[in-house]
């Protein structure tokens, strides 16, 4: 059986928001590799948020019924989300 139109607009706004998850993912994996994450966040915090960010990228994947791996690089042609211009937390030390 075919999906309904609101089906597919459904399962079209959970696959917008796995990309969204896994372009966060890449951030994370990214301020970890280069080490900037120090600056913002304790060793303790930074592994929370990761595993939260890690959680996240998981949950919207299934639900987006996708099956590639968690982390995986964006297709060519394809710009990880930027830097978010406002913090989701309010422990990032201040300067």
């Amino acid at each position: 059986m075919p999906p309904t139109q609101a089906e597919a607009r459904l399962q079209a706004v959970a696959r917008r928001w796995h990309d969204l998850a896994e372009s966060r993912l890449a951030y994370f994996n990214e301020l970890y590799r280069s080490g900037r994450w120090q600056r913002y966040y304790s060793k303790e915090h930074f592994a929370l948020r990761m595993l939260d960010v890690i959680k996240a990228a998981k949950t919207w994947r299934e639900l987006a019924g996708r099956a590639q791996p968690v982390g995986k690089v964006l297709p060519a042609g394809r710009a990880p989300v930027g830097r978010p211009t406002r913090r989701d937390d309010d422990l990032r030390p201040a300067a």
